[in-house]
């Protein structure tokens, strides 16, 4: 495994912050699993990344809880392998990564999120963001 630990932020309760496009070159080398912790409505309305273990955190309408959180999370990543979380701006899957950590799960938060944060007129894709660095990702 290429020594790419030096470009992750530490945090706390999990394991650190990666850029997108670090996540996505540990993805293709296969140096982790990526785990979209978006809801299902998210992923079906604004687009999915293809590959990507859909594991949601918080379920549309209501954004409840995901009670299989935990075990679809044990079932999408290997043991011993490391996890990066994708959501919508980088704020759920801080979360997310943290429940991971404790599941033994050695997690990361993706910077940014798959839209980025919100600009001047309320509306993402313009500011960071899976999509806006050009990753790969489907619509519908």
């Amino acid at each position: 495994m290429t020594n790419t630990l030096s470009s992750v932020t530490p945090a706390e309760g999990y394991a650190g912050d990666v850029t997108p496009q670090q996540a996505w070159q540990w993805v293709q080398a296969g140096q982790a699993v990526l785990v979209d912790v978006r809801s299902d409505a998210e992923r079906e309305w604004v687009g999915h990344v293809p590959g990507a273990a859909a594991v949601a955190w918080k379920q549309w309408p209501g954004m409840a809880m995901n009670a299989d959180f935990d075990a679809q999370m044990r079932a999408a990543v290997p043991e011993g392998a490391r996890a990066v979380l994708l959501c919508r701006s980088g704020v759920r899957s801080i979360a997310a990564a943290r429940r991971a950590t404790e599941l033994g799960i050695t997690a990361y938060n993706i910077l940014e999120g798959f839209e980025g944060d919100a600009d001047a007129q309320g509306q993402r894709g313009k500011r960071g963001g899976w999509r806006f660095h050009g990753l790969p990702w489907k619509q519908g």
